[in-house]
């Protein structure tokens, strides 16, 4: 049996602290994205056509859907930042403004108070909530891989999804808990802005979590970056677009359609089914919120077991599962689900789409952050991940709330299907599996050896520390202030 040296116990547990503090984060700002989903059907009218039910809840799901419009402008700026001056601050930056967002929409009066100012004023909260959410996820999926141990990187980089889920079944558990207390009448009046007060409180206290957490890439590494770009013809500073699309625009075309899929089935599943199961299956709002808590609380523990198990098998092979499940079983458990009445079988039907969807969002941040070196990854990943989400991913609620009101739900389950057919084309022909990427060459290999020593990249000074398995020489991650 295979000890951990004192070296490796030293990396594994600076490995999970900072994992702890970067994804606590991820989960303040992605709370604060499905409470509005979550608590919609309580604030539609008072913000939007009061006198029509039915289009205020299509004007709510559009408004989710524009802060998608915003994602890949906040991909590109904390991108841009994360890689030209760490990935700390540009963190620290993006929960700040999701903090101001959220504040926001707690205080805002109606329509009722001041006419179309109110629906314009939750148009700028929610596209500052998108404009911060683009820069966490490309951000915190670099910052997650990078401080991961080698071996152990799928494990570690799933909390990026335990915390995305996290956030929302948070945003459910507080829905269930002011339904069951307050009732109907106080949720409509006064206690749906309860939820972003609390989603205001604790960006702070994730603020400061995050002014102590290690920063995965040193000064040094920085500048070498830089030098490198400036030197590389036709290349461009590290986190600029020139260098983006002129050296790395074929990972970067590869992140997209690999996302698309993936984007899809997961809001099809965690997002839109909410509204599908009370509007169209005719469950009550109080049963699917307790439905979608459960089954999502499975769905998030599930997260790390799928990481764990890509350290074992590669990636490729958990993608691939996704794509051909996927394919085959989206339209045969949407269209059931249209004509379940009963709670139970609409739970079971949910969580089986779930770990379909289990084998992409476990990995899929990881995946990602591979394709790309340290210079460009926060912009690459960010940035390939919001254009997918904004095309498609963030418009399913909203295209699916159209369809079903004009008669045409099961065409949304054949959009779905064709997006991740077309994902399941990238899975196959054009990832690898368990090939050396250039994380591998920054922070450690994550199978096997590399074939030269690790120190020849950008990365090398973080590299000898980070991989708890590959180097167990006693030294600690330097702290970059």
């Amino acid at each position: 049996m295979q000890t951990t040296s004192p070296g490796g116990a030293a990396a594994t547990r600076r490995a999970i602290a900072n994992t702890l503090k970067g994804s606590a984060g991820n989960l303040i700002e992605w709370y604060d994205l499905y409470v509005y989903a979550a608590f919609s059907a309580y604030f539609a009218t008072y913000f939007f056509n009061a006198k029509d039910p039915v289009q205020a809840q299509i004007d709510a799901y559009l408004t989710f859907a524009l802060t998608f419009l915003m994602r890949p402008v906040g991909s590109w700026f904390f991108g841009r930042y994360a890689d030209r001056h760490g990935r700390r601050a540009a963190l620290t930056l993006s929960v700040s403004l999701m903090g101001v967002g959220s504040l926001m929409v707690a205080v805002l009066p109606g329509v009722a108070q001041i006419g179309v100012w109110s629906t314009v004023l939750m148009y700028i909260s929610r596209l500052l909530q998108g404009f911060s959410v683009g820069g966490e996820y490309g951000t915190s999926a670099t910052y997650m891989s990078e401080v991961a141990t080698a071996k152990r990187r799928g494990f570690f980089s799933s909390f990026q999804y335990v915390t995305l889920v996290g956030g929302q079944v948070l945003a459910l558990a507080t829905l269930v808990v002011l339904q069951s207390t307050l009732g109907e009448a106080a949720l409509k009046s006064w206690g749906w802005r309860i939820p972003f007060f609390i989603g205001a409180a604790a960006a702070l206290l994730v603020l400061w979590l995050r002014r102590t957490m290690d920063e995965s890439i040193s000064k040094e590494q920085v500048a070498a970056a830089k030098t490198h770009g400036a030197v590389a013809a036709g290349g461009g500073e590290p986190g600029s677009l020139r260098l983006l699309f002129t050296k790395h625009w074929k990972p970067f075309v590869i992140v997209v359609f690999l996302t698309m899929g993936g984007t899809c089935a997961f809001y099809l599943y965690t997002t839109y089914i909410l509204s599908f199961m009370n509007n169209v299956s005719g469950i009550p709002k109080t049963q699917t919120s307790v439905i979608n808590f459960w089954a999502l609380l499975i769905f998030m523990l599930l997260q790390p077991v799928f990481g764990l198990l890509s350290d074992k098998v590669g990636r490729k092979p958990l993608l691939v599962t996704f794509g051909v499940l996927g394919a085959i079983f989206t339209w045969p458990i949407m269209s059931t689900l249209a004509g379940v009445k009963d709670p139970g079988a609409a739970f079971w039907l949910m969580l089986a789409g779930l770990v379909i969807v289990v084998n992409y969002t476990s990995i899929s941040a990881l995946v990602k952050a591979e394709l790309f070196p340290s210079s460009v990854r926060a912009l690459g990943v960010g940035l390939g991940y919001a254009v997918a989400n904004s095309l498609f991913g963030g418009t399913v609620p909203f295209i699916g709330e159209w369809l079903s009101s004009a008669g045409h739900k099961d065409w949304l389950f054949t959009y779905v299907t064709i997006t991740i057919v077309l994902s399941l084309i990238v899975y196959i022909f054009f990832l690898p599996n368990k090939k050396h990427t250039p994380l591998d060459h920054e922070f450690g290999a994550a199978y096997g050896e590399l074939p030269v020593a690790v120190g020849a990249g950008v990365g090398a000074g973080v590299a000898s520390v980070r991989d708890s398995e590959a180097d167990d020489d006693g030294r600690e991650p330097s702290r970059v202030g």
